[in-house]
């Protein structure tokens, strides 16, 4: 990367927010696929990249002297994998530079950017995606440096703000409700049906809880090698009907805009049971449960917001929660902006410094004899010279950003309340300030 070219901030994304389930799926990019992304980022020029790919979001977060051609060849890259052209994507992808990319990269390791804000997977998922590139030499210091701020973003997130408390808290009411509608729940199966991580995390707190089995289903082609991962049980979606027969515990988590537990299923579902009491924890944003599952009975059907009623939490309490991690997001991409502008501004600083220590030792050697005020008026000339000669022809130039200049240099040197010292000038091109 060239020297002139600093690195900066960018993201590539489909997520839940701008993007159908359906393209997120085909986009998909398993530990086994990136490899095969990062040659092709690297053969385009762009050397430092992560990849985060869930059932939220499949992202690029990377750092680039060229990020708007970055972003071209991501959006390539995705292009091919969903076999589309990339005009035909384009809408449901968000493309970020600069500080609105900072502030991308920092909210998701917060957990902030999630469905469920505070889930506590993500922060490990980003960290996962950082060893996955580090591992392909694709985390260079800029987005080494970059990340390690997201971190420090999401650990004050958890520390400063109540926010991290919410998932763990509704998965703890999921299992309250749980043990309220089954008592026992070391004879009871569940299902999970969709990929989102609020479903993995109420899951777990199920099976911590002694939940007997546990299924997981979904119409995403990832949901058997899911099901290996998380140690569950797989049915094919297709076989969704038979699955709610069995389960005494349904958890959604999903999201796909469309109603994967509709009522008819679900009342050929009870009838086959006899009746036997279902739970249904709708997980999905939007929901996965049609609304008039919640009029059969033996079907009891939780929201999000009911498990958060549960928890006695409220949604004011959660959006002012909110509020606060994003002012810290917020506060952190300006002082990271802040710290990368000083650390862009020390070669300028260094070389300043040796210009300056090298026209000193000329001054000495051209007049070894010469005493200290000799030699300081002309150390001083000589200083001035190049500023001198730089600001007469910005001045030349019609005027054209004079002002901004003079300022620049008020604010540098100091100078601010001094005299125009327009005398000193007269006597400075006396004494042949600008002369080479």
């Amino acid at each position: 990367m060239p020297a002139h070219e600093p690195a900066e901030p960018f993201v590539v994304g489909a997520t839940h927010r701008s993007s159908t389930i359906a393209l997120r799926d085909r986009l998909f990019i398993d530990d086994a696929a990136a490899p095969d992304l990062f040659k092709r980022l690297a053969d385009a020029g762009v050397g430092q990249a992560i990849v985060l790919s869930t059932c939220d979001r499949v992202e690029v977060q990377g750092m680039s002297g060229t990020p708007l051609e970055a972003i071209d060849t991501v959006l390539g890259i995705f292009a091919d994998r969903a076999g589309e052209e990339i005009a035909a994507i384009a809408g449901e992808i968000d493309s970020l530079t600069g500080n609105p990319a900072v502030r991308r990269i920092f909210g998701v390791a917060a957990s902030l950017e999630s469905q469920v804000v505070g889930e506590p997977q993500v922060l490990g998922q980003v960290k996962a995606g950082h060893r996955l590139a580090a591992r392909y030499g694709m985390v260079g210091p800029e987005l080494e440096t970059l990340l390690q701020a997201a971190y420090m973003v999401a650990k004050r997130v958890r520390t400063e703000t109540p926010i991290a408390e919410r998932s763990v808290t509704l998965a703890s009411g999921a299992v309250q409700i749980a043990r309220d509608v089954h008592g026992d729940l070391s004879g009871v199966n569940g299902l999970i049906l969709g990929l989102g991580d609020m479903g993995d995390l109420i899951g777990g707190q199920l099976r911590l809880a002694g939940l007997a089995r546990t299924v997981l289903t979904g119409p995403s082609r990832r949901s058997e090698a899911e099901a290996r991962r998380t140690g569950c049980n797989f049915t094919p979606f297709e076989a969704l009907d038979d699955a709610l027969v069995e389960a005494d515990i349904i958890v959604t988590a999903s999201g796909a805009g469309r109603y994967l537990v509709t009522a008819e299923a679900m009342e050929r579902a009870l009838k086959r049971r006899r009746h036997r009491p279902v739970l249904v924890i709708d997980g999905g944003v939007p929901g996965d449960v049609d609304p008039a599952v919640h009029e059969l009975d033996d079907a009891f059907v939780y929201t999000l917001d009911d498990l958060e009623l549960v928890a006695r939490e409220n949604r004011a309490g959660r959006e002012a929660a909110a509020e606060d991690a994003w002012r810290i997001v917020d506060a952190a991409v300006a002082a990271w902006r802040r710290s990368r502008a000083e650390r862009d501004a020390v070669p300028t600083l260094v070389a300043l410094r040796h210009r300056f220590e090298a026209i000193r030792d000329e001054v000495l050697a051209a007049d070894p004899g010469a005493d200290a005020d000799e030699a300081t008026r002309r150390l001083v000339n000589r200083l001035l010279h190049a500023p001198s000669k730089a600001l007469r022809e910005v001045a030349g130039d019609a005027g054209k950003g004079v002002e901004d200049t003079a300022r620049v240099v008020a604010h540098l040197f100091g100078l601010a309340g001094e005299d125009s010292g327009e005398d000193e000038i007269e006597n400075e091109n006396e004494n042949g300030i600008d002369e080479d």
